[in-house]
C-alpha cells in the first residue's frame, strides 16, 4: 500500500502540539525550611517540609515542589515559583530576603508561612506580613499555649476539600493574631476553640488576651486574596512533627499550599498516602538524642491531663492591664569569674527576634547559651538557630 505524505498543515499542527507538550512546566512550589531548633520531634522544619513536598509531587496534580534549606544562596531559584512556603523559626529565613519576597509578592506569587514563621516583630508584621498573608503573631498580644484543637475548616472553601469532619491535633497552636483593621478581607480558613481542659501547657507568651480568648473560636489558619492577584496564608500549627501523620491535618496544609499556588484543589482535597512510622522518622534533624516518633493514634490526645491553671501569674496580668508598667532596671548578676564571650543587647518586644552573635572560641570545649528574663519572668525563650563553628 502506498502511503501518502501528510499535508503540510497537518505536519505543522502535530509539530506544534509536540513542542507545546514538551515545553510545559509544572507549577513550581518552593518550600524554605528553617534550621535545627527545639528538641527531637519539635520544629522539624526540614523533615516536615520534605514530607509535604513528597506528597505534593506524588499527588498527580500539575505541581513540582522542592525543599530549600534556609534562604537560598541563589535567589533565582524563587523566580517563577507559583508559591513560596516558609516553615522556620521566626524571621530567620525570610529576614535574609525581605525585598526579594516583597518583589515576588507584588508580582502575584503566593506565600504561606507556618508555625513560628508567622512571628515577626510588630514593625515587620505591619510592613510585610499583613499585606502578604493578612496577619501575624505579635508579642504581648498573641499567645502560644500547647493545646488539643478540634480543627474546623471553612465550609465551601478549597482548603476544606476532603476534610469532612473535625480534625483533632495537639500542637502549639498560637491564637489571637494581629489582623488588619479591615478584618473582612481575611478568611478564617481553620478555626478551633481553646478552653482550660484543652490547654496542656501554658508557656512563655501567655497573657491576658489568651485568658480572654478561652471558650471563644480562634483562627489558626487564615488567608487573603491580595490586590496583586496572589494569595497568602498563615498557619500557626506545625510545632509537633507527629501531626503530619494525621491525614486531615496534612490535607488541610496541602490544600492551603496548592490554593496559594493558584492551582485548583481537587474536590476530595490534595491526595496523599498515609505516613508510616519510618517516613515520620526520616530526615529528622540531629539533636543529639534519638527519639523514635510514633504515628498519632485516634483519641490519644484526650488522655493528656489539663495543665494546672497559673492563677498567680494570671492575677498579675490584670494588674498590668490596669496600670502603667513601672520601668525597672535588670537585676545585677552575681559576681562570677566567668565572663560571656559574646552577649546580646537587652531585647524588648519591638526588637528583631533574631540576634546574631560572633565570638572567638579557640580552645573552647563546651559552649553554653545562657538566657536571662531580666526580672519580669516573661518572653524568656531562646535557642540556637543554625549555629556554625568555623
Amino acid at each position: 500500500m502506498t502511503r501518502k505524505p501528510l499535508p503540510s498543515l497537518a505536519r505543522i499542527a502535530i509539530a506544534c502540539a509536540l513542542l507545546s507538550s514538551q515545553s510545559h512546566a509544572a507549577n513550581k512550589i518552593v518550600i524554605l525550611a528553617g534550621g535545627r531548633s527545639h528538641g527531637p520531634g519539635e520544629h522539624e522544619f526540614r523533615a516536615g517540609s520534605m514530607l509535604l513536598a513528597k506528597a505534593l509531587n506524588e499527588s498527580g496534580l500539575d505541581v513540582q515542589a522542592e525543599v530549600v534549606s534556609g534562604w537560598p544562596s541563589d535567589e533565582k531559584i524563587l523566580d517563577g515559583a507559583k508559591t513560596i512556603v516558609i516553615y522556620a523559626d521566626g524571621t530567620s529565613v525570610v529576614g535574609k530576603g525581605w525585598e526579594k519576597v516583597d518583589q515576588l509578592a507584588k508580582k502575584g506569587t503566593g506565600l504561606m508561612f507556618m508555625h513560628y514563621a508567622v512571628h515577626p516583630n510588630p514593625a515587620e508584621g505591619e510592613k510585610y506580613y499583613r499585606p502578604w498573608i493578612g496577619g501575624a503573631f505579635e508579642t504581648d498580644f498573641s499567645v502560644n499555649p500547647h493545646w488539643v484543637a478540634d480543627l474546623q475548616a471553612l465550609p465551601n472553601h478549597a482548603v476544606s476539600r476532603g476534610v469532612d469532619s473535625l480534625v483533632e491535633a495537639y500542637d502549639e497552636f498560637y491564637y489571637n493574631m494581629r489582623f488588619p483593621a479591615d478584618r473582612s478581607k481575611v478568611l478564617d480558613l481553620v478555626t478551633a476553640t481553646p478552653d482550660r481542659d484543652r490547654v496542656k501547657q501554658y508557656i512563655n507568651l501567655w497573657n491576658q488576651y489568651g485568658v480572654d480568648g478561652l471558650g471563644k473560636k480562634q483562627t489558626l489558619m487564615w488567608g487573603i486574596q491580595r490586590p496583586d492577584g496572589g494569595r497568602g496564608v498563615g498557619f500557626t500549627g506545625g510545632h509537633n512533627h507527629r501531626n503530619w501523620s494525621i491525614d486531615g491535618f496534612r490535607t488541610l496544609v496541602l490544600n492551603a499550599i496548592v490554593w496559594t499556588a493558584g492551582v485548583e484543589v481537587p474536590a476530595k482535597g490534595v491526595p496523599s498516602k498515609p505516613i508510616s512510622e519510618d517516613e515520620l522518622n526520616a530526615n529528622l534533624d540531629d539533636k543529639g538524642k534519638v527519639v523514635r516518633l510514633k504515628v498519632v493514634q485516634p483519641g490519644e490526645f484526650k488522655k493528656l491531663p489539663a495543665a494546672a491553671v497559673p492563677t498567680a501569674r494570671e492575677a498579675g496580668f490584670k494588674t498590668k492591664s490596669a496600670t502603667t508598667p513601672i520601668s525597672t532596671s535588670a537585676p545585677k548578676a552575681a559576681a562570677s569569674s566567668s565572663k560571656p564571650v559574646a552577649e546580646s543587647p537587652e531585647m524588648k518586644a519591638g526588637n528583631a527576634r533574631i540576634q546574631e552573635l560572633k565570638a572567638p572560641l579557640s580552645g573552647a570545649k563546651q559552649l553554653y547559651l545562657v538566657v536571662s528574663d531580666l526580672g519580669d519572668n516573661t518572653c524568656d525563650w531562646a535557642n540556637w538557630i543554625e549555629p556554625k563553628l568555623t
